[in-house]
């Protein structure tokens, strides 16, 4: 009996032909539709290799052994869903399941085996692993970019298909503009997805990671971090100078002048930031030699 599909977007419907069910029943993440003629058979586990270009690239290492416990008890639920390739089969969906039971230490797994196209099994890979909420933000991002560029899908089509508005696309794929260091930090979950967008806000990728590294250090805020970046770039005001401060500079112009001219002189600062230079001479003949320097710049 057929299964009324839910939950996954038009665009992956207008991928799959009717009389399909669901894999698993009503299980969490029994999202991916085959023939109801589909025999689950199955295969030797080192016979199923995961795909190299699955989207999701980092698993929990306490959540596999969790469900590594889990099969040995109660066995694998839901069968993997693979693709015939030269000598083994590879794995469309159900990457996690195949390493916890490789943990689990089973000789087989059960299997679906069915024939898709490039862009149908990256696309069903990704919305499982959405479902699923298994995909870290730039792991998610880099999959979106991966069906625009490779099967030149539009945005409004991947939004489509994966149940998300085209923001929400767009916004994911911006993440792939932090630096890479920073982009592992959001993977480490070092940095939230709210500290990576304000982040966005800063064009040079040496300041992205200096401050990210300031924001996980402090354990900042999203809204802290977000002030900050919009102070950077901005010209910081100067403290006013002490009157100490402001004596040691007129000190210091009088010792040049002094010393340029060979002439006693004096800098009287007024209140108001005006002020003179009085030069002292003491003939003539001192007076032209000060205004001969003073017209030839010496």
């Amino acid at each position: 009996m057929a299964v009324k599909k839910r939950g996954l977007g038009k665009g992956l419907d207008s991928l799959i032909p009717e009389g399909k069910i669901k894999v698993g029943g009503n299980k969490p993440g029994a999202n991916l539709l085959v023939d109801e003629k589909d025999a689950v058979v199955n295969l030797n586990i080192n016979q199923v290799e995961p795909d190299r270009n699955q989207p999701r690239k980092t698993f929990n290492e306490d959540e596999l052994n969790d469900l590594a416990d889990s099969i040995k008890a109660h066995g694998i639920f839901q069968p993997l869903l693979v693709m015939k390739k030269d000598d083994y089969y590879e794995i469309v969906a159900g990457e996690r399941r195949w390493r916890a039971a490789k943990i689990a230490e089973l000789k087989e797994v059960p299997c679906i085996i069915r024939d898709f196209s490039e862009k149908e099994k990256v696309t069903i890979q990704l919305i499982e692993n959405i479902q699923r909420a298994d995909l870290n933000p730039i792991d998610e991002a880099k999959a979106y970019r991966r069906l625009i560029e490779e099967f030149n899908m539009k945005q409004d089509e991947l939004a489509e298909s994966v149940g998300k508005n085209r923001t929400t696309i767009s916004n994911s794929m911006r993440l792939l503009n932090l630096a890479d260091e920073v982009q592992d930090m959001l993977v480490d979950e070092k940095i939230t997805p709210g500290h990576a967008r304000a982040l966005l806000m800063i064009n040079d990728k040496n300041e992205q990671l200096k401050i990210a590294t300031q924001v996980f250090d402090e354990k900042m805020s999203v809204r802290d971090t977000e002030k900050m970046v919009k102070s950077f770039g901005k010209p910081k005001k100067k403290k006013p100078m002490t009157p100490e401060q402001l004596q040691l500079i007129y000190r210091q112009l009088e010792d040049r002048i002094i010393k340029s001219l060979e002439a006693k002189a004096t800098v009287k600062p007024s209140d108001n930031k005006k002020g003179k230079i009085e030069i002292e001479y003491y003939s003539q003949e001192e007076l032209e030699a000060i205004v001969e320097k003073i017209v030839r710049g010496n």
